[in-house]
């Protein structure tokens, strides 16, 4: 591989503006693919194979005209303090909108009179309208939006208060300023670590064309493929991340090529043969990972997962192909000025500078990662306990996660769909504000009447059920019925999931006795059946990526231990980022710095995704940062010693990268859409946890512990493994004498002159 992808950089080093060319044409296609392409799906939860799945297929089937899974919109009323909804004037300002809404679009299935249906609440200052729409959310049209929102206007110009809340304004999400101060923060890091403009511009330049080309692409595919609005968001998170992440190393390496003596062009060859071969196997964990997501069988979360994996495919083919093109643009701007100097200063012969320049670098002194491996080298055992113990106390709450998905409780509190919700819960009670469908399936029951009110009455017992409708039947037959059974419970709640499971419990009996089938379905009876689902596939999806994790590290490092101790270091900092997130969201905890406003339960796929994406960006940093001990060690030093070189060399560049990541995840906290927010703190509590704590403290550590130990493999099995050369090792026998090999043994001879002060491992 490393052979194949050192061609493939020189090549776009010469054909430099023939491949910028090629990614200009791609991104314009993507764009105008983009700008011509409908509006993107619903993001419906379709659950293959749960009971609320089948209770809608049934309700498609047996009553043809309508949709169960429409769009919806409750217009609420609130009458001032003295006076009532039922007031004459204000009655009729409530009639003279429900006139509005009827007429205000074609898309408009339903309005239902509060005056008709006793949408009033017991003390008459509450009223709301309930609005049904042919189509789903985001297939309505701006027009209907607008006759929305301007429905209501007169009773709000009379003193009423007036709210809108349902699923009908749902639109794509905001993330706000906050994203921006991401990117600037990244480039602010870069110019750090590069000292130069040109080379902090160019992981910058290509993170964003990638990301434009992978967003472009779902927007212009969405309607095709079902993607929802949340779809682009993800993957402009993780996309985003990866991109400068991947750019960063290749960038990297191309300069200390550079520092080595090779020309530009060789320099990138070797870039892409050597850094180029980490990050397309650091890529392909991720895009495994994300892909993987399809083994839980939610739709929606596979798309996520899909969508985002095509994203960091994208990533990595910029990164070993536009990468190595701009760097033939940049020219020796690419490197810092202090360097250009020294460069010109050795050209036009000034030896003596030269030789004290080359003096000076036999004596640099120890950089930070150098000192830190050092320190953890000397106290490995003091390291290891901190490290574990601090991530086990983080990760405590996760003992108490709750599964759920957002509702409009969770808005924040100056949104219209926020105060329409409270004015619902205040005026009808909480479970007013998800009520559950139930369908009677009579069927093969002699009496389907009397069978449905069998179901009402034995629901209305139910504890937790504050009411239950009669039954509507919806189909000519007579034999298919709906009730509507409100909670006394707030939607998210683990007390109206109990009442699901209770009324549920309830269905075998009514079967036996009344012959008609029960089924419990609606929004809220979707949504638990998606959180039990994620949470069974939760622990089988866990061990296929730990499985998988331990797999491609055994080949790459050709090692038991060190495969091993990363999947272990994967899964503590994964629990330990659930327990943050615990403690924020669903606790509250600090909740007012990410303006989470109303805790409540865990969104269902957080856990899932989060195992997903970390999984991948973990593996990302273990390879960049171990490859180079593996190679240290297997050029002759001492376990020890391998440590600091793989830390001299890598230390900055991975520090700099996770800072990256987390402030381009950040970025997502302050976006209106809570479940955007949760995965912005979760990924980016998530790479601080991995990177600084499991990577640059734990990893050291328990390589120091182990000792050679830590590189052994039995003679059977390295022979079994493929050999991926990951390091490329095969390139630079092949392209002869190592141009690093002066490096190398100063590296060695650094680490001996220090090796008397650390503890002998």
């Amino acid at each position: 591989m490393a052979t194949f992808l050192y061609k493939l950089g020189r090549f776009a080093f010469r054909r430099r503006r023939f491949v910028a060319l090629i990614w200009v044409a791609l991104l314009a296609v993507a764009g105008v693919g983009a700008a011509t392409a409908s509006p993107p799906a619903n993001d419906n939860f379709s659950i293959p194979g749960t009971e609320a799945q089948k209770a809608f297929d049934l309700l498609e089937q047996r009553s043809p005209g309508g949709n169960p899974q429409g769009a919806t919109a409750r217009v609420v009323f609130h009458a001032p303090d003295g006076e009532k909804m039922t007031d004459k004037a204000n009655k009729a300002a409530v009639e003279k909108t429900v006139r509005e809404l009827k007429s205000g679009s074609d898309e408009v299935a339903q309005v239902l009179d509060p005056y008709k249906t006793g949408a009033v609440s017991k003390n008459g200052d509450t009223a709301y309208i309930l609005t049904s729409y042919k189509v789903s959310a985001m297939e309505l049209h701006d027009k209907t939006r607008d006759a929305l929102k301007e429905a209501g206007q007169e009773a709000r110009d009379s003193g009423l208060t007036v709210e809108i809340g349902g699923d009908a304004l749902e639109q794509m999400p905001e993330t706000g300023a906050t994203e921006v101060i991401g990117i600037a923060i990244s480039a602010v890091v870069l110019l750090i670590t590069f000292g130069s403009l040109v080379a902090a511009g160019l992981p910058l330049l290509t993170a964003i064309i990638g990301v434009g080309i992978g967003i472009s692409s779902i927007t212009a595919l969405a309607t095709t493929l079902g993607l929802s609005s949340t779809t682009s968001t993800l993957a402009m998170m993780i996309g985003l991340a990866v991109g400068i992440d991947y750019a960063l190393f290749i960038v990297s390496r191309y300069r200390a090529e550079l520092a080595e003596g090779q020309e530009r062009e060789e320099a990138a060859g070797r870039a892409v043969g050597t850094a180029g071969s980490a990050v397309v196997f650091a890529g392909l964990t991720v895009v495994i990972a994300l892909a993987g997501l399809a083994v839980v069988n939610i739709p929606m979360l596979s798309k996520m997962g899909f969508a985002a994996a095509g994203t960091v495919v994208i990533a990595v083919l910029i990164a070993i192909s536009l990468i190595p093109a701009l760097l033939g643009f940049a020219g020796n701007k690419v490197v810092s000025r202090k360097v250009r100097k020294a460069a010109k200063a050795a050209e036009q012969g000034a030896e003596g500078q030269a030789g004290q320049a080359g003096q000076a670098q036999g004596e640099e002194k120890p950089n930070a990662g150098t000192r830190w491996s050092r320190f953890v080298l000397r106290r490995p055992v003091v390291v290891l306990l901190v490290g574990v113990l601090g991530l086990g106390a983080a990760a405590l709450p996760a003992a108490s996660l709750e599964l759920g998905l957002p509702d409009d409780g969770s808005q924040p509190t100056d949104t219209t769909k926020r105060k329409a919700y409270d004015l619902i819960s205040d005026g009808f009670g909480p479970g007013m504000n998800g009520p559950l469908m139930v369908i009677v399936d009579a069927k093969g029951s002699d009496d389907p009447k009397g069978a449905a009110e069998q179901v009402r009455k034995t629901i209305h017992d139910v504890d937790g059920v504050a009411a239950v409708s009669k039954p509507q039947f919806i189909n000519k037959d007579g034999d298919t019925a709906t009730l509507t059974v409100i909670s006394k419970y707030k939607p998210s709640s683990v007390d109206t999931e109990d009442v699901v499971h209770h009324i549920r419990d309830k269905a075998a009996s009514l079967k036996a006795g009344t012959g008609a089938e029960v089924l419990v379905t609606g929004q809220t009876a979707m949504n638990i059946d998606i959180s039990q689902k994620l949470n069974d596939a939760l622990l089988p999806y866990l061990g296929l990526v730990v499985g998988l994790a331990f797999l491609l590290l055994m080949v790459v490092f050709r090692s038991l231990l060190v495969p091993l101790k990363a999947a272990l270091g994967f899964l503590l900092s994964v629990v330990a980022a659930l327990g943050a997130v615990v403690a924020v969201f669903q606790w509250g905890w600090g909740g007012s710095l990410f303006n989470v406003e109303e805790p409540g339960p865990i969104m269902s796929m957080m856990p899932i995704f989060m195992i997903g994406v970390v999984f991948g960006l973990a593996m990302d940093y273990e390879v960049f940062l171990v490859t180079r001990m593996r190679e240290a060690y297997v050029h002759g030093e001492r376990p020890g010693q391998a440590v600091v070189t793989g830390f001299k060399h890598g230390a900055r560049v991975v520090t700099a990268a996770a800072v990256i990541m987390i402030s381009v995840f950040a970025g997502f906290i302050g976006s209106s859409e809570s479940m955007v927010k949760m995965i912005g703190f979760g990924l980016a509590i998530a790479v601080f946890f991995d990177a600084f704590i499991v990577r640059m403290a734990i990893v050291p550590a328990v390589l120091a512990l182990l000792g050679k130990s830590a590189w052994w493999l039995p003679r059977w099995l390295d022979k079994v493994l493929p050999n991926v050369d990951v390091e490329g090792e095969g390139l630079r026998k092949q392209l002869g004498p190592d141009p690093e090999a002066g490096r190398d043994e100063r590296d060695a001879r650094d680490a001996r002159d220090s090796d008397a002060d650390l503890t002998r491992v």
